[in-house]
Parts: C-alpha cells; structure tokens; sequence
C-alpha cells in the first residue's frame, strides 16, 4: 500500500498549484488546511456508517475517499507517506496500550 501512497502523494503534490476551477486537489489547498481537515472527518464519519451498515464495497470506497483526503492534508502539512509509514514501524510490536500511555506521559494536558 505504501508504493500506491507514494504515487497519490506525487498526484497531489503535483495539483497543488494547478488551477482550482479545474483540480479538486487545487480547490481543497486553496480554501486551506480547516477545510481539508472538515473533508478528512467527513470521509471518516462516512466510512463509520458504512462500517456500522456491514456495508464492505461502502467502505471500501469511503476508506479510498478517506485516504485522498488523508493525502491532501499531510501535502498540506508537510507531512509524506515514509513519515507514517516510519511511525508506524516504530509503534511496531508495541502495546497499543502502553503506546498510547507513552503518548500521554509525553504531552501532559492532552
């Protein structure tokens, strides 16, 4: 899955600065990172229906739509899929429990 992130990240990056009455990608960084956040929460409320449905083409659909817009917003904050995939790496074969604490104990307050 990494290899097909790699190339959506390509994709956005390379609309990012195309015209926003013709890219979608361009529209979304133009209207900034609030409304791009607002779309990534959608498709993941979407995708919790779907879920909650038993519907599997449904979320399998909205999980892609999720994805694209996951893509759009680490674009948007510098972020690229090796910087998830190496978190992810480094959570692995850790507790989600204790990784979670761990989280905690780091940023008091949250």
């Amino acid at each position: 899955m990494t290899a097909t992130l790699d190339r959506l990240a390509a994709i956005v990056a390379s609309r990012r600065a195309a015209d926003p009455q013709a890219s979608y990608v361009a529209k979304l960084f133009v209207k900034g990172r609030a409304k791009i956040a607002q779309k990534v929460g959608e498709e993941a409320v979407e995708a919790v229906i779907a879920a909650m449905q038993d519907d599997r083409e449904g979320l399998i659909g909205e999980s892609a739509d999720l994805l694209f817009h996951l893509s759009v917003l680490w674009a948007d904050a510098g972020i690229t899929p090796d910087d998830i995939d190496a978190e992810l790496a480094r959570r692995e074969g850790v507790s989600g429990i204790a990784e979670k604490a761990a989280r905690k104990t780091a940023t008091p307050g949250d």
